[in-house]
């Protein structure tokens, strides 16, 4: 897997670790806030928030002006991740097991390798990277165990809308690596998350989110929640996830698609929610395997050339591949 030459070692671990441990818990938080809370809503008001926040203190440091192309940018990706993404996958869960819905988006790294290499021209993932792809569903599967849940009747429109955010969500991150964006991480993070937040109120509106709200009815404990969300979930994690799209490859940033199920299992067993069988600990210790091999694979890097105008002025990156995925520039992020 590829990693930048100039990034920082100790950062990049805490990067992960929030990646992998606070997007793992959002589930618990997600699960209490739309218990009263209407999904779009809720995700639109958090992500447009923390967009404004971030953006306002790093005004304060950032006075470089934010260019067109960049704010068309944000807001592709802004749709892509936080809309197509995010959005979809807490609407989907009105209709499909939480179980069936895990089992969906864990195939993220597949998709990233396979986009990568197919729409974006980079090179062919490696047999490690497949196989570790593999070993980390199998591990899923276990994990989860959708067979097991055969009460509720899936619906179409419910496993349509997860396979659509199992492909806009990498799709929007391969994209993002290329597009026009501000030089600062957290600026670009920022107006992602204000584009994205803000179209996701708008889904809000389209789809009757506002007619459905009763904020009498909000328990403490989901706005507990939906802060969470928005601080740690946001602002945090997504900030360290955009950051590592920058100085690491795709197929080692999407191993949080495996490792986010573990972690959400785990709290779910300490709050007495999930039973911690010797099935449970088997299925979590093969995801691990599944994220050593991807993580350790061997590299197989391709030089291309980008077509005329195909890099912006303000995105310098060397076009780089390695193992399917690209390599990140070597310039500090």
């Amino acid at each position: 897997m590829s990693v930048s030459k100039s990034a920082n070692t100790g950062l990049i671990a805490l990067a992960f670790a929030a990646v992998y441990i606070i997007w793992g818990s959002t589930y618990l938080a997600i699960h209490v806030c739309v218990k009263t809370m209407p999904p779009f809503l809720m995700a639109g008001t958090r992500f447009l928030l923390a967009g404004l926040i971030l953006l306002t203190i790093m005004r304060s440091f950032d006075r470089a002006p934010i260019t067109w192309p960049q704010w068309r940018a944000a807001a592709i990706i802004g749709a892509l991740l936080l809309v197509g993404g995010n959005g979809l996958v807490c609407w989907a869960q009105q209709w499909v097991p939480s179980g069936i819905a895990g089992l969906l988006i864990a195939t993220a790294p597949l998709w990233f390798a396979m986009l990568e290499w197919l729409v974006f021209r980079g090179a062919r993932p490696t047999a490690g990277v497949f196989a570790g792809i593999a070993v980390g569903l199998l591990g899923i599967f276990l994990l989860l165990d959708p067979t097991a849940s055969t009460e509720r009747r899936l619906e179409t429109r419910g496993v349509v809308a997860l396979l659509a955010a199992c492909f806009c969500w990498p799709l929007g991150s391969l994209y993002s690596r290329r597009a026009p964006r501000p030089a600062s991480p957290l600026t670009a993070t920022a107006t992602q998350m204000l584009c994205g937040g803000g179209a996701l109120v708008i889904v809000a509106a389209l789809t009757g989110d506002f007619a459905k709200l009763d904020v009498g009815a909000i328990t403490l404990n989901a706005w507990l929640a939906w802060l969470y969300l928005l601080v740690a979930g946001s602002i945090v994690a997504f900030s360290a996830y955009v950051w590592l799209l920058r100085v690491c490859s795709p197929a080692l940033v999407s191993t949080y698609a495996f490792v986010n199920p573990v972690i959400a299992v785990g709290l779910g067993w300490l709050v007495g929610e999930t039973p911690m069988t010797p099935k449970t600990a088997l299925a979590m210790g093969v995801v691990l395997v599944g994220v050593i091999i991807i993580t350790l694979s061997p590299k197989r890097i391709v030089k291309a050339v980008p077509q005329a105008g195909q890099i912006s002025a303000d995105h310098e990156d060397p076009v780089l591949t390695t193992a399917g995925p690209s390599s990140v520039s070597e310039r500090s992020a």
